[in-house]
């Protein structure tokens, strides 16, 4: 049995509560869609070690999938929910080991791309994770445009570049700015390939100069950057007890403003929140005109987000003792939001979202 430094616990930090008034919703299918893809999972032998194979089953796969796509057909759900058990699988054995190098990544995520580009022919010493993303490539043809099949792939890139750069991030002694942190994060966490499945799992297409408009763009970001700033607040204590892992948010934060944890969690928070109204706001904009798929689609970015925090308030992986004499907030949910200022935050990399505001929304904002 591993057993917990009291310094690890000691650096814990009390759950701070989420603003999110999107409704939530499940699709019916959530424990037969999980117990499908565990066993799938299984089947793929993507971890050789076996208390790994037991983290993973403890996922809850389904419900992660039902909460943030509670539409579709079971058939490309089903494809949705494997694409999170790699991502998890990858994230937990390959990424965040000490081990494994930047250059090794490197190398694994070239060939992982190359697997999902031509996906018919096997490659030499193909690993566990590609030959299990090469399969999923193929069985997206059943669902997916050519086009649709484009974005995912280069969504996959995106993905599988910031992998790359995270892992450099590791093995330095230091922590990267917050600029860098928030773009690195928004790449690695694997939401430019899960919010390319929208249109598919949802069986509609969008046109590619609906995508391309810079308010769709600004709130598909954002609905990256949100889940990967909510797995930091929800994960930040798991992560520090089982690798003692600081890459993470509020660690960045305290370097960026040589403050100590609490006060990085405040403001960790206060940034989430104003990200979180930027969306409600600009996804309002977008929908007062938006028809057919960009609707649907947009929508699905909402739901995402909440369906991710739904998952995480139940999911046994996030589940770990509290700081010795610390305070644990049991609420899962708030109903106001921290910061509801519609100024940017001081950050170049994500500045350009607040510029799509129509001027009649930053003037009622107030």
């Amino acid at each position: 049995m591993n057993v917990i430094s009291p310094s690890r616990l000691g650096r814990q930090l009390p759950r701070a509560p989420f603003y999110c008034p999107v409704p939530p919703a499940l699709h019916p299918s959530a424990e037969v869609l999980n117990d499908m893809t565990v066993r799938w999972m299984l089947q793929q032998s993507l971890d050789a070690d076996d208390h790994q194979r037991r983290r993973l089953a403890l996922c809850d796969f389904g419900g992660l999938t039902a909460s943030t796509m509670p539409y579709g057909q079971l058939e490309p759900l089903t494809l949705m929910a494997r694409f999170h058990a790699v991502l998890f699988s990858l994230d937990d054995g390959v990424c965040d080991e000490a081990y494994v190098t930047a250059d090794t990544l490197a190398q694994e995520t070239s060939r992982i791309m190359r697997a999902i580009e031509a996906p018919t022919v096997q490659q030499p010493d193909e690993s566990p994770h590609a030959a299990a993303l090469r399969s999923l490539r193929l069985e997206l043809e059943r669902y997916a445009s050519r086009q649709q099949l484009r974005r995912w792939t280069d969504a996959m890139r995106v993905y599988t570049s910031g992998l790359v750069w995270e892992a450099a991030w590791r093995r330095n002694p230091d922590l990267p700015s917050l600029n860098d942190y928030v773009t690195l994060w928004m790449r690695a966490i694997g939401m430019a390939p899960s919010t390319a499945m929208i249109e598919i799992v949802a069986g509609h297409s969008v046109p590619d100069h609906d995508l391309e408009d810079p308010r769709v763009r600004a709130l598909t970001e954002i609905t990256w950057t949100l889940v990967s700033w909510d797995n930091d607040l929800y994960s930040r204590n798991k992560e520090l007890l089982r690798a003692d892992d600081n890459l993470n948010l509020v660690d960045v934060l305290c370097q960026e403003l040589d403050c100590d944890p609490h006060h990085a969690l405040q403001e960790a928070v206060a940034m989430r929140d104003r990200v979180m109204v930027l969306f409600l706001r600009l996804r309002e904009q977008v929908l007062r005109e938006a028809e057919g798929g960009l609707r649907r689609y947009v929508q699905g970015l909402g739901q995402f987000v909440r369906g991710h925090l739904d998952w995480a308030s139940t999911c046994p992986r996030y589940s770990v003792p509290s700081a010795p004499g610390g305070t644990v907030d049991d609420g899962w949910w708030k109903q106001r939001p921290a910061d509801d200022s519609f100024e940017p935050l001081p950050l170049p990399t994500i500045s350009w979202w607040w510029d799509q505001l129509a001027v009649s929304n930053r003037a009622t904002s107030g």
